[in-house]
């Protein structure tokens, strides 16, 4: 089993005649079940081209009609990005996956808004996406890193996703799922909802969790796992060095008030019973002793 997406899953690409598009849609269909998987594009006033055989669509929901895309990813300009998120959302998605970098903070507080009371789950923006190993992935991470294996992968940085499936990988630990949710201060998907979902996926032994300096999501995520939480979760904060009232990495890393700050994110997490380590070196170390 895995969370999220699957081999079954079948994903469609908003924006998939630009360039970034082009490039990460094909990289997607070349990776395992991929060419199963990429089922659609979606660019208005292309309808009825298509891109490495995929057929491009001039809606959503013309493409999911067409093809039974239940996930689309996201590769719009920042300008018009969080209207595709809305468009998604109405097509009644099951999944949204938010690449695109530098949206507007306003015009996500309206896509927020939009999204209540619908099923669709939302995946960034600003964020590196989702894959599932040696099954199919949907973003941005060079596929070649990951084995399917039992930990869980969940991270605010892209960067440190990446870092943290190489130390896995060298130390023989494949990964379930890779979940990369992104850091802009609004988005969809949080720590603690992602750590739910690899609680109760059989397929997930242990869980690494990366966070960055800002906001509280990492401490209400540590504390849902000491009530909770079945599986040892290892745990890093990006940002160590980061000096109060600036900001580092992601437009959402931010101090303020003497909260948010790495070490009172580590000092949560440790008092919850997640193993920390205060050196990005050390994940996959620490994760090979906490699964011994």
């Amino acid at each position: 089993m895995s969370i999220l997406i699957n081999k079954n899953t079948r994903v469609l690409t908003q924006g998939i005649t630009g360039k970034t598009g082009q490039f990460h849609t094909k990289a997607g269909k070349e990776y395992a079940n991929g060419p199963a998987c990429y089922v659609a594009g979606v660019t208005p006033k292309k309808g009825g081209q298509s891109f490495e055989g995929i057929p491009i669509f001039e809606t959503v929901k013309e493409a999911k009609a067409a093809t039974g895309a239940n996930v689309s990813v996201i590769y719009v300009p920042p300008p018009f990005a969080a209207a595709a998120i809305d468009e998604a959302v109405d097509a009644d998605l099951d999944l949204v996956i938010c690449i695109t970098e530098g949206i507007p903070v306003r015009d996500m507080i309206r896509t927020k808004y939009k999204m209540i009371g619908k099923r669709t789950l939302l995946i960034g923006p600003n964020c590196p996406g989702v894959i599932t190993p040696d099954e199919v992935k949907i973003g941005i991470m060079p596929g070649h890193i990951h084995k399917r294996g039992p930990v869980g992968v969940l991270s605010r940085s892209g960067t440190l996703t990446y870092e943290a499936v190489g130390q896995l990988m060298e130390a023989g630990l494949g990964q379930s799922s890779c979940v990369g949710i992104g850091g802009d201060p609004v988005n969809g998907l949080k720590h603690i909802d992602v750590m739910k979902m690899f609680n109760d996926d059989p397929a997930t032994e242990a869980v690494v969790m990366v966070g960055e300096i800002g906001g509280s999501d990492e401490e209400d995520c540590a504390r849902w796992v000491k009530a909770n939480m079945k599986k040892p979760v290892i745990g890093f904060i990006a940002g160590l060095t980061a000096p109060p009232g600036k900001r580092m990495g992601h437009a959402g890393a931010i101090i303020s008030g003497g909260k948010g700050t790495a070490e009172e994110k580590l000092r949560v997490m440790e008092e919850c019973g997640i193993k920390v380590t205060r050196n990005p070196a050390e994940m996959g170390k620490l994760m090979k002793s906490v699964l011994k």
